[in-house]
């Protein structure tokens, strides 16, 4: 069973949609989408500044139009729902996949990623927080030392490897006083993403949801909720509002693809950060991360091997 994944911010790296504007189409594709996401996708994408495309504002929709550039160049005739059993994406990433499952119109997924990410960078505006990484560690341990120190644990990425979330100073004391045999990783995030903190713009997307239509996914859609699959377009678009203030559970979306049966994993561009994880939590699954159109021949490949077989669920 073939898996398609979307990758959440973090993943972007300055210049990285160079080689896919030279595909034909791509680059109207996104000067189109633009107006929509009010950015400049193509400037994010070839010749913004690292700093620039930090920006949640910028990072979170751009992300998403690589996505969907992408998937469309590896499924242009557009049989991904005939091909593809299940999608799954980390965080912002989420988006990506539900426009891929046919919940949400590429337009209105361009909307909600707008409005995310101007929420989420007011959000992170109004106090100063920030994100770490923690690497290794007993597991009750470490979630002990977090809430001693009152921070959270916004994204569980599978294999011991936690990010924490919580104020500047949360995460100062959490540094001096860290769980034993854990290595902490501050990350260069311009808030606590996935905690109580981003509330204002959960709220910002509450108001916007009722004016999006949300289909029932054409293919199992793995929730970051919970790892489960949702049926239920309502569902998925509920589940993406909440999302921006609550925990990331990667490690139970890859143990759910395992459960369905995933035989291949395409992470979409900028792809890297979700095989590795794959690649290290799942065993017998073949990966490819979909850096450049050159990867595309590898991708069709997996496809072809792949593609169309149901779902194990």
């Amino acid at each position: 069973m073939l898996v398609i994944v979307a990758p959440g911010q973090g993943a972007q790296t300055p210049g990285f949609l160079n080689p896919w504007l030279e595909l034909d189409g791509v680059a109207d594709r996104l000067r189109q989408w633009s107006a929509v996401a009010g950015l400049d996708l193509v400037h994010a994408g070839t010749e913004a500044s690292e700093e620039e495309i930090k920006d949640t504002a910028v990072a979170q929709p751009l992300l998403v139009a690589a996505g969907l550039v992408t998937a469309g160049a590896l499924f242009a005739d557009g049989t991904l729902p005939q091909l593809v059993g299940a999608v799954a994406g980390h965080s912002v990433g989420e988006i990506t996949a539900a426009a891929l499952a046919g919940v949400l119109s590429t337009d209105d997924a361009l909307t909600f990623v707008r409005e995310r990410s101007l929420g989420m960078a007011e959000a992170a505006a109004a106090t100063a927080t920030g994100m770490t990484a923690l690497l290794g560690g007993d597991p009750e341990e470490v979630a002990a030392k977090l809430a001693e120190h009152g921070v959270t644990a916004a994204n569980n990425n599978g294999g011991g490897q936690l990010v924490a979330a919580g104020t500047l100073e949360q995460l100062a004391a959490l540094k001096a006083d860290p769980p034993a045999g854990a290595r902490l990783i501050p990350l260069k995030v311009a808030g606590a993403f996935h905690t109580a903190h981003m509330a204002p713009g959960q709220e910002r997307l509450e108001k916007l949801a009722p004016t999006l239509t949300a289909a029932d996914p054409l293919v199992a859609y793995v929730s970051n909720k919970d790892g489960e699959a949702v049926g239920n377009g309502a569902e998925v678009l509920a589940r993406l509002v909440s999302q921006v203030s609550n925990p990331v559970r990667w490690d139970l979306c890859m143990e759910t693809l395992q459960q369905l049966g995933a035989t291949a994993v395409i992470e979409l561009s900028p792809a890297g950060t979700l095989t590795n994880l794959v690649k290290r939590n799942v065993k017998g699954v073949a990966t490819l991360a979909l850096k450049t159109p050159a990867d595309l021949d590898k991708a069709r490949e997996l496809v072809a091997e792949h593609g169309g077989q149901e779902t194990d669920a």
